[in-house]
């Protein structure tokens, strides 16, 4: 990714403490969109996008650390972690906290991924000061209970629970498995029953103090924000905690590549008692940092991202095999993953099946039209824009891309890159990602014939 940074001031401060560096990473225009970039002495990054036009700003805590950071005992601590930072601190207890932001017509939530968590608050600019203390209070002073802990798990067993209720999002966990085996990347971020069941108030408790340190957090705020005050407010709520003891402290670096082992050419197939069949027929993608990830999100738009998509021609409008049919990309550090899912009558699975896998290898022999790409441009460029209209949407760019390139790229340097798209990088992509052989994971009332012909699908 690439920034326009200004250069780095430092400014002592008032009251004797260690001085804070500054950035402006992107300079917008007449102040409207400008992002910059503080970093405090004990390694806590702070980065505001400023939109003086709306009346709304949205504040996030993204910290760095996620599901594959966990040993297979601690499978699911990250989750469980996110749900316990709403169960109290010394100065709130957890109604304290969700009556602190209702009362004022806000929202808070927080989400788990492979690689991130993020939690964050969405409220009136005027009450930003309160979503900053209420979060960071959260953060950097939770008390982490024993009682809070055991009516948690069940709350979470609730949650994988209906989770396993819904075979349209456990086939993509199951893929995950099916593609990176026992492996953090392969395991699911919610845990597993068992694991959840044996974790215990210690490990939770280490789990916290290791991995939010401050050096581990992004600090990001958007909307109607002015930079200076969200840093003073954030450096006196981090103060008040204690958290920014060492002032020698650098923020870690973004996440970097240890190669995840990928698997090709496996088929798992999980036997359920479901209307539909579900199934991900997918291989390897590209890491987060690969440069043909914009040849990539066009290939993948063109494929099977929107009504005019040729898997949904081909799979629903030409045939009505299926309802739901598109295909997905997900990036990670050092890996990716490309996937198609469908979701259809279990006599129909071997039809759909068919019509899939010949899509792609039509793609990878051919690639694209011309006027394929043109659409899935125009399409890729519009969906970005619109996807970046809310205050949420910017909060979690900015806080995003601090956290996992440790840069920031500018909407207008975004579409540039998916503009300079051309047949040609398309083609390479189609190549080097569909060419490999698929991996598949189906969930549904299947009979062992059905499941032995999968199989034969994919060898």
């Amino acid at each position: 990714m690439t920034s326009r940074s200004s250069a780095t001031t430092a400014r002592p401060s008032s009251e004797g403490r260690a001085v804070a560096r500054t950035q402006t990473l992107l300079p917008g225009k007449d102040g409207i969109g400008t992002v910059r970039r503080t970093t405090l002495p004990g390694g806590l990054r702070i980065v505001t996008e400023t939109l003086p036009s709306v009346r709304s700003a949205t504040f996030g805590i993204w910290a760095h650390v996620g599901s594959r950071d966990e040993t297979p005992a601690l499978n699911g601590a990250t989750h469980y972690l996110e749900h316990l930072l709403f169960k109290g601190t010394r100065k709130r207890s957890a109604l304290d906290i969700s009556a602190a932001v209702d009362a004022v017509g806000g929202e808070m939530n927080a989400f788990t991924a492979k690689e991130y968590t993020c939690y964050y608050a969405r409220v009136l600019d005027t009450d930003l000061p309160l979503a900053i203390d209420v979060v960071c209070d959260m953060l950097t002073d939770s008390l982490i209970l024993e009682e809070d802990i055991d009516v948690e798990r069940g709350a979470i067993l609730e949650e994988i629970a209906m989770t396993e209720d819904d075979p349209g999002d456990v086939v993509h966990d199951l893929f995950a498995r099916t593609m990176f085996g026992d492996t953090p990347l392969g395991r699911p971020v919610l845990g597993t029953v068992e694991t959840v069941t044996a974790l215990d108030r210690a490990r939770i408790a280490r789990f916290y103090k290791k991995h939010y340190d401050p050096t581990h957090l992004v600090v990001a705020a958007a909307g109607n924000v002015d930079h200076a005050t969200v840093v003073r407010q954030v450096r006196r709520a981090f103060e008040k905690a204690g958290a920014l003891t060492r002032t020698d402290a650098v923020p870690v670096a973004p996440r970097g590549g240890r190669r995840t082992i990928r698997t090709a050419g496996r088929v798992e197939v999980l036997g359920r008692k479901t209307e539909q069949a579900h199934l991900v027929l997918g291989m390897p993608g590209l890491a987060r940092t690969d440069e043909r990830r914009w040849a990539l999100g066009v290939l993948n738009t063109a494929l099977g991202g929107g009504m005019s998509s040729r898997l949904f021609q081909e799979v629903r409008e030409k045939r009505g095999l299926a309802y739901s049919v598109y295909s997905y990309t997900s990036g990670f550090a050092d890996c990716g993953l490309f996937g198609v899912y469908a979701g259809c009558r279990p006599g129909q699975i071997h039809d759909v099946l068919k019509i899939c896998r010949d899509e792609l290898d039509k793609v990878a022999a051919d690639g694209l039209t011309d006027e394929e790409i043109t659409r899935a441009i125009g399409q890729l460029s519009g969906s970005t824009v619109l996807g970046l209209e809310d205050t949420g949407a910017l909060m979690n760019r900015i806080g995003k891309s601090e956290l996992c390139w440790g840069d920031q790229m500018s909407v207008d340097d975004m579409l540039a890159r998916i503009a300079a798209v051309t047949p040609d990088d398309v083609r390479e992509v189609a190549r080097d990602v569909l060419e490999q052989r698929p991996s598949l994971s189906v969930i549904g009332p299947l009979k062992d014939k059905q499941a032995d012909r999968l199989h034969r699908a994919v060898s």
